[in-house]
């Protein structure tokens, strides 16, 4: 079964708990039972879970943003379902759940909060959600500036500071037309040594393997590629400015 399908089958609703897993057990029709929150143990039971987590936060933390410039557009709604590998068969439940996360009176803080709790240890996942979210925002050919701001609010729940969401934003939007050095995280004044170890660094964690060991599904490998291939990317355009082999 896809990731999607466990969400939709109200898997979700009984492994994670919390606001999210309460949003998927309304969507189910039923109450979450939080005695059953543990009841699945093991690291592969908590990678599952995590899979299950980080997708309902990115349906979940869409449909939020989709309310800040107080429209969704034909072209938003695409790049959700193109970005994430939505089956056909999967499409009209995911757009339900999307709808009943949108209808929710409540705020995104708790859902973001929840998911920087769960992926505490494992930043790199959390610049991927960020990453999709910035796919959908700038769908419509420019990003809005109250979804600009709701992005920037929940990176700040994430735990990213002022620094570390530019270099996000740099990652995702428009890569080869952003500053590489920003990309990379590190100064034109740096060393040729410091600029080499963060790319490096930034090569090791946003490796697809081990964010899909951290809780990153399958369905979002793409993503991850991406922010590869822009980390690659600014790295070779800093060679060349530096004459670097």
């Amino acid at each position: 079964m896809s990731i999607w399908g466990k969400v939709i089958g109200g898997v979700a609703g009984f492994a994670i708990g919390g606001p999210l897993g309460a949003l998927i057990g309304a969507y189910a029709g039923h109450r979450v039972d939080q005695s059953k929150v543990v009841a699945e143990i093991g690291p592969a039971a908590d990678r599952v879970n995590k899979q299950l987590a980080f997708t309902i936060a990115v349906i979940v933390l869409s449909a939020k943003m989709a309310k800040a410039d107080g429209k969704v557009t034909r072209d938003e709604v695409d790049a959700f379902k193109s970005v994430f590998h939505i089956p056909p068969g999967e499409t009209n439940k995911v757009g339900e759940i999307f709808d009943e996360a949108r209808k929710d009176s409540g705020g995104f803080e708790p859902y973001a909060q929840q998911i920087a709790d769960l992926f505490a240890r494992e930043p790199a996942v959390l610049e991927e959600l960020l990453g999709g979210l910035f796919h959908i925002a700038k769908a419509d050919g420019q990003i809005h500036p109250a979804e600009m701001e709701y992005l920037r609010r929940v990176s700040t729940i994430f735990g990213f500071d002022a620094h570390g969401f530019e270099r996000i934003r740099a990652s995702f939007v428009d890569s080869a037309a952003s500053d590489p050095y920003e990309i990379l995280g590190v100064s034109k004044n740096d060393s040729d040594d410091a600029i080499k170890k963060a790319y490096r660094k930034l090569i090791h964690e946003n490796h697809p393997d081990k964010l899909m060991a951290q809780g990153l599904p399958q369905e979002f490998i793409d993503l991850a590629n991406e922010k590869m291939a822009a980390i690659n990317g600014a790295y070779d355009a800093v060679k060349k400015q530096r004459g670097l082999h």
